[in-house]
Parts: C-alpha cells; structure tokens; sequence
C-alpha cells in the first residue's frame, strides 16, 4: 500500500524525524489558510501516486497568494488527478542527501542505502554511479546497531556533526520502517539546511500488503484511486485494472493475463480494462462483468483455465451476467479448466460458442474491436 507523503511524513514525525511545516489542502480556498500558516516563500506539492513530481512539473514554488492561487488551479486541473496539495515551507537548502530501507529479497535483510548526492536525479546516479550509493543489510530480528549506522554514514563520506545527525535519521527511519511494517521508507531528499539541520524535504512510504490489517490509519479512501470504478473494484476485492484500449478482459490470473495482453499486443489490439475473474472471484461474473462495463470498450474477451476455479461454474456466471446486463458489445470466450464439457454445454444452451484456443480467441477480439468481423 502506497502512502501519500503527506501521510508518510505525519509518520515520521511520530518517530523524531523532522520535516518543514506543511497544510494540507483540497481546494484552492483553503490556500489563504495554508500559506498564513507556512509563511511565503511556501511550496505546492501535488499529492499523488507518483515518482517523478518534480520533473513532471507537480511541485511548484510560490512567492505570494497570487501565485500560489493561479498555481494551485493549474495543479489541480492538470491531467495527472490532482486532488491535494501539500503546502509547505520553503527550506533554506545547502544540499541534499538520499536515505531508504527496503527488504533485500535475496537476504531476507533491511537494506539501507544512503548516497550524499540526493534528489531528483538519484535513478541517473544509481545507474552511472552506482558505487556512490551505499548498501548496509541489517539482520531484522537483531536489529539495527551503532556499526550498522557508521557505516552507512561514514561510507557516504560524512563526518562530525553532519554524521551524527544523518546517523539519528537512519535510527528515526529504520523506527518508521518497523513500526509500519513497510516494504519501503525513503527520504529524498534529506535537506542539510544552511544552519546545519536535517530535514526530510520529501517522503516515500509503503506498507505491506499482507500487513494492512495492523496499520488502521490508512483506510484505503476514494484519493488512493484514479477513477470511481477503481475504487469500487477495490470496495468489492476484486482487481481492476484501467488502460484505456479497447478489449475488456475478464481473465483468471495475472500470469494468464499477461500472456492474453501480450497476444493482444501482437495482434495489434489494445486493451480497455483488466478485471480479475479467477480464484476467489471466480464465482462473481456479474459483478465482474459490471465493473468492465462501467469503462468503455468494444469487446469483452473472457479467457480462463480453471482447476480449483471450475469451468462450469464460470461459464453459469457468464450466461447469468449476460442475462442481467445485456452487454452492447459482442464477447468472446475461451472458457477452459475442470467440468469443461459442462461449461460447453451451458454455454451452446444459450446459444453461445467457447472457443479451445487462446490465440483464436484473442484475433477473434481484435478483429470484432477493429469492426472487421
């Protein structure tokens, strides 16, 4: 689960680390609030699921409540779904510093990896420099220790009074990465303000998700996704994807999903929306079917291979939701998996065709999408 900064933030403040003044805002009549708060020169910063703010064009400096308003209304009417804004003091910076735990795989370890030279071109410098950017593993049932620390801080070259404060940041973050049970805590970049204090100028956090029912502040609300039927799916536990094409695929699994997309691809199709018809939604076509009609598209291709998930009861599914919703768009299936015959059977009985093959199936979709067929 990925976390707004604004709320990775709130967290680290709970575990020591500072960060600037910031208000939240959903609207630009409650800047004037805001910004007598924070102060001018004060920073927009667009509250979305994204890397690449900055770049992007998302987080903005103002110098007084014009600019902030005619900023905020060109953030929130931009097309990346703005819907908050964080409004923050402007630092006095000096430099900047990059600092993350995440869970090696390979190791079953912390890894912590700090590099003097943070910010927004921290990805180029992994790539072209890699050796500037240090890695400590720690054991998670022993814990962080001092050595852990000092040799992450002093590997990155610090020393005196800057190491000791960037060494109480590792020790505040690896509290947050703990107690949120998260797969990542990033601050890029540490600001090293002109009068030597560290300050987390931004925030990355993201919780587990097999972890989410011991972290009860983080409801997943409406903000979390792009549209309401995202939100929806979501609601009901069922995955939904949005891409915008033209073929909506109801398919068991992400594995057989991506294939069916690649084959797509290939055939010079495009997909409209993915919605998850297998393991424990195998049962729900109609709702399945619902979510993929809430999102335009020219086609719904079904294509499943059930063990567990039986074929029979799918191919019911399919025939009820149809009966229910009365699709506009034609669909196509391929409908495979244990009591098959069966699901042939309810299928021809209302009077429609299961295709055996995959690659058939999808040119079929592609071509019915295209108006060829």
């Amino acid at each position: 689960m990925n976390l707004f900064e604004y709320q990775a933030k709130a967290a680290f403040r709970e575990c020591g680390i500072v960060t600037p003044k910031g208000v939240l805002v959903r609207s630009v009549e409650e800047l004037d609030a805001a910004c007598a708060e924070t102060g001018f020169p004060c920073v927009l910063k667009s509250q979305v699921l994204r890397g690449g703010r900055g770049k992007a064009g998302l987080i903005k400096v103002v110098k007084d409540i014009d600019e902030a308003k005619a900023t905020a209304t060109a953030l929130f009417n931009s097309e990346y779904n703005v819907r908050m804004l964080l409004v923050e003091e402007a630092v006095d910076i000096a430099r900047e510093i990059y600092l993350s735990i995440t869970i090696d795989p390979a190791s079953a370890t912390a890894l912590i990896m700090g590099c003097a030279e943070g910010g927004m071109d921290i990805e180029t410098l992994a790539r072209t420099q890699p050796e500037k950017i240090v890695r400590v593993n720690v054991d998670i049932a022993e814990g962080l220790g001092s050595y852990h620390v000092n040799n992450l801080v002093y590997g990155m070259g610090l020393s005196g009074d800057e190491a000791k404060k960037i060494g109480g940041m590792v020790r505040s973050l690896y509290k947050v990465f703990r107690a949120r049970d998260a797969q990542l805590a990033e601050i890029n970049p540490i600001f090293i303000t002109k009068s030597g204090d560290v300050v987390a100028g931004d925030g990355k956090l993201i919780i587990d998700e097999n972890s989410v029912f011991r972290q009860p502040g983080y409801p997943r609300t409406r903000d979390y996704f792009e549209t309401d039927v995202e939100f929806e799916a979501a609601q009901d536990g069922i995955p939904y994807i949005c891409f915008g094409g033209d073929i909506a695929l109801l398919c068991a699994g992400s594995g057989l999903t991506t294939t069916v997309f690649d084959l797509i691809r290939d055939e010079g199709g495009s997909v409209s929306t993915y919605v998850d018809f297998g393991g424990p939604n195998y049962t729900r076509a109609v709702r399945a079917m619902e979510l993929c009609l809430k999102t335009p598209c020219k086609v719904i291709l079904v294509v499943t291979f059930g063990t567990i998930a039986r074929a029979d009861v799918m191919a019911n599914g399919i025939v009820q939701a149809m009966k229910e919703l009365n699709p506009q768009v034609p669909i196509v299936l391929r409908i495979r998996g244990t009591n098959e015959d069966e699901a042939n059977k309810i299928l021809a009985d209302a009077g429609l065709t299961n295709l055996v093959n995959t690659e058939e199936a999808v040119h079929i979709a592609v071509e019915k999408a295209a108006g060829r067929a």
